[in-house]
């Protein structure tokens, strides 16, 4: 293409190369129904690996969140309940050692 060449020589060369697109196209040989069975065999086992990975990922972190939820619940700061309970041993080991 030049600087030259004219509206109706830009639109005949664009209609050309359509047109050897279009031929490219068609002139593909068609797709094999075993190799396209075989291709969809294959897409649904690597989308059921997928989903199984996935869930398995779910579980541990629910896992992950269950064991960081116990580990905040033990170290958590005892109640007043359980502070007064130590509390009443404490004074009662020192009475029964005098």
């Amino acid at each position: 293409m030049t600087f030259n060449n004219s509206f109706q020589d830009r639109a005949t060369q664009a209609a050309k190369a359509k047109e050897n697109a279009l031929e490219q196209y068609r002139s593909r040989p068609p797709l094999d129904e075993q190799i396209a069975a075989e291709r969809g065999a294959a897409r649904r086992q690597r989308e059921t690996v997928k989903a199984e990975q996935a869930v398995i990922r779910k579980a541990a972190a629910a896992v992950k969140a269950a064991e960081a939820a116990a580990a905040a619940a033990a170290a958590a700061p005892p109640s007043d309940a359980e502070r007064k309970a130590a509390r009443d041993a404490r004074y009662a080991a020192r009475r029964r050692r005098k």
